[in-house]
């Protein structure tokens, strides 16, 4: 990846260089499993404080328990963000699937989820909030970012479905159960977007339900591996969904200049948000994430995914103070 990291400092520090790393007034800070830089991921205490952080959305990712109800993890497996393996009376639903050895949710009923409690599944990070929160069920995050309304601008929620075909079995009709869940929470007016990595699953929700869709896109590493390319085309998406969901890897050729990858999702009426910034992941060409926030920023970017929200919206805060100056110039 070396090349790759080259090239992008090339680029991007071209761009700041120039001056035009100024936030755009729609660009959003997307709350990356909630504040998860600084609490257990995907936990109530983690949305909460995103929003009052001041993050535009939160991000929870779904899965599903075995009594069919939707829960915010990101992976299907239990050990890495729960105390499950502390729990002897779960001790027979560990199991093997595809070569991962785990418990996973779907074993599990909402009840019995409910009786494990949340850690920190990065060691880098500080553990002084584990064993207080439990796994949240979407109502609850909903109910959250509701109470917020009337106390600050609306919180919006971006919602992902994890591996919607390991569900099957559960809900036959996920699609359907989605779009049920996507009108109540725009009945209640707040800002939602839907994301997934399952094309054919996304585009059918969106079949039936009015909610935006986001397809979320990783890439690919070349042959040569030092550097991203697209492994779908964009084109199918065209004027079926409301954005992009990019590794942000996507956004430099080999040679450090800009793909053309936000130019292309604008030209057909799609956002771009990339993800994901972490004040505690430095890629080797930025010295500081405000190094790596604004360059992002100045390519053009609609949203970025960050664990650390308040250096996300601090950075946009200081860029917008340019306007007036750059304007002037």
């Amino acid at each position: 990846m070396k090349k790759l990291f080259v090239g992008m400092v090339v680029v991007l520090v071209g761009f700041l260089a120039a001056e035009v790393a100024v936030a755009e007034k729609d660009t959003i800070v997307i709350a990356h499993r909630g504040a998860s830089g600084y609490m257990p991921e995907h936990t109530l205490e983690a949305y909460k404080l995103a929003i009052e952080q001041g993050a535009d959305y939160i991000e929870p990712d779904l899965v599903m328990t075995r009594d069919g109800h939707l829960v915010a993890r990101h992976d299907g497996y239990l050990s890495t963000t729960t105390n499950v393996a502390d729990h002897p009376e779960f001790a027979d639903r560990k199991r093997t699937i595809q070569g991962k050895t785990d418990w996973f949710v779907f074993d599990f009923t909402l009840e019995e989820l409910k009786t494990l409690r949340t850690k920190q599944p990065r060691v880098s990070r500080g553990k002084q909030f584990d064993g207080q929160g439990t796994i949240p069920t979407i109502d609850e995050i909903v109910a959250l970012a509701e109470g917020y309304k009337g106390k600050r601008k609306p919180v919006g929620l971006h919602i992902e479905m994890k591996r919607p075909d390991a569900f099957k079995q559960i809900d036959s009709e996920l699609d359907k159960t989605l779009a049920a869940l996507f009108s109540e929470i725009s009945s209640k007016d707040i800002p939602l977007f839907f994301q997934c990595f399952d094309g054919n699953f996304l585009l059918k929700v969106g079949e039936i339900s009015d909610v935006p869709l986001v397809m979320l896109i990783g890439g690919k590493p070349n042959m040569e591996g030092d550097w991203y390319e697209l492994d779908i085309a964009l084109e199918p998406f065209a004027g079926r969904v409301a954005g992009f969901g990019l590794n942000k890897a996507l956004l430099v050729n080999k040679d450090g200049s800009a793909t053309d990858i936000i130019d292309r999702a604008h030209s057909m009426g799609a956002v771009v948000h990339v993800w994901t910034v972490r004040n505690d992941q430095l890629h080797p060409m930025f010295k500081t994430v405000e190094q790596e926030l604004k360059a992002l920023y100045s390519m053009g970017v609609d949203g970025v995914f960050t664990d650390f929200p308040d250096t996300a919206i601090s950075v946009r805060n200081s860029l917008k103070l340019l306007e007036p100056l750059i304007a002037n110039d």
